[in-house]
């Protein structure tokens, strides 16, 4: 069977009729006259739904995580390197997880000749209390236009405290050698800020690191810049440099700096068989994460992001967070078919209020929404939603519910 009839059948045999999205009102509200849940572990809820809007049907998927249970968990999903892609499913199954939904925006396509896409994601993630990647800035990023006092660094996650919440990674590194002290500006990114130095490790593959100096901090299709270094740091000892970025894995023990205009001139300052300590962090105002993963606000204490687009219908992912932190909730809806039309990102934000949610995150849409659950009894995750494409996209990284 076709994968778009299996999820069609499969979202249609057990949808909810969620009534009608007031899309007239000032905040658009889904106004439920009946609920059923699938409880796939303890704390941790599935429902598929359909609603009517004034654009037409919406078929939406939403799993709530209650983090008040010591048993559930969010975490990253990723590929096992952050220059990788790979199904959600595949990533779900992979770690365990009961279910997952896709996460961050990232590097799909390149305009810079010769310089392959990386299908790194834009904003930091944090895995298991490790840190992954930082941002980009934020001219560089793909996906729809910023609201309004937000950026690359937003994110989703979970705290130390096991509270969900929406909030910011900023990332705190320095260079030091013989006295001299050098500001780093990247982690495992695909693009670096414009003369910046960026940190690459074994988290990032054996991809090419040649896009990290292409465009600038606000135009992504900018040339890619002349003035460049590389530098291999093992163990602490510079061992080898080069003026152009590389590519090949990078063992453990071992990390890559790569410099561009004033970054590159501070790296040029090093030779072969000096000692360098290389420091990185990413940190939050409110407190450390365990979890985290990139895209943009789109509710904040309550209330929609003003400026948010109302035009374009699309699937949607998005992520939410009830007002103590302690109940999590993933939403996808389907988009681009007679069957579900999609929602605009302003009604996806006024969607995931309706579920109880305060603040909100909008994740990659389109063909990337996918939505993947693995219910009592299965042996493995199956895709529940119907992908844009027709067929599944392999995504930078994701969102998973663990029961421990």
């Amino acid at each position: 069977m076709p994968l778009a009839e299996l999820g069609r059948r499969r979202a249609l045999s057990t949808a909810v009729a969620v009534g009608a999205l007031l899309l007239s009102a000032p905040a658009a509200t889904a106004a439920e006259s009946l609920r059923t849940d699938t409880q796939l572990a303890p704390g941790v809820t599935y429902r598929s739904f359909e609603m009517s809007t004034a654009h037409g049907p919406v078929v939406g998927y939403l799993l709530t995580a209650d983090l008040r249970v010591p048993s559930v968990e969010l975490d990253l999903l990723h590929p096992g390197e952050v220059a990788a892609r790979d199904e959600i499913p595949d990533m779900t199954n992979a770690r365990g997880a009961i279910a997952g939904v896709n996460g961050d925006f990232f590097h799909i396509s390149e305009e810079h000749e010769g310089v392959p896409a990386t299908g790194s994601s834009v904003g930091p993630a944090i895995a298991d209390g490790h840190d992954l990647k930082a941002a980009v800035p934020d001219g560089q990023r793909f996906g729809p236009a910023l609201p309004a006092g937000t950026s690359t660094e937003d994110v989703f996650g979970v705290g130390v405290d096991r509270r969900a919440r929406v909030s910011s990674l900023e990332l705190d590194g320095m260079l030091r050698s013989g006295g001299r002290t050098a500001e780093i500006s990247g982690l495992n990114q695909y693009a670096l800020p414009v003369d910046g130095i960026g940190v690459y490790n074994a988290d990032w593959g054996e991809v090419s690191r040649a896009r990290a100096v292409c465009g600038t901090d606000d135009d992504r299709s900018a040339p890619c810049s002349e003035q460049t270094e590389e530098v291999v740091v093992r163990d602490g000892v510079v061992t080898a440099a080069q003026d152009r970025p590389g590519a090949g894995d990078i063992p453990t023990g071992t990390v890559v700096l790569v410099g561009r205009e004033g970054g590159a001139a501070e790296l040029e300052k090093l030779e072969v068989g000096d000692r360098v300590v290389v420091e990185t962090h990413l940190s939050a105002a409110d407190g450390p994460l365990d979890f985290a993963v990139g895209g943009f606000p789109i509710l904040r204490d309550g209330r929609p992001l003003p400026g948010l687009d109302t035009g374009e219908l699309a699937p949607r992912t998005a992520a939410g967070v009830s007002a103590d932190g302690r109940t999590a909730y993933l939403l996808v809806v389907d988009g681009r078919s007679a069957a579900s039309t999609g929602l605009s990102v302003r009604e996806t934000a006024d969607l995931l209020r309706s579920f109880g949610a305060v603040d909100g995150m909008n994740l990659d849409g389109g063909g990337s929404s996918t939505v993947a659950v693995r219910e009592p009894g299965q042996d493995l995750a199956t895709v529940r939603n119907v992908p844009s494409d027709g067929v599944l996209r392999p995504v930078a990284n994701g969102v998973g519910i663990f029961s421990r």
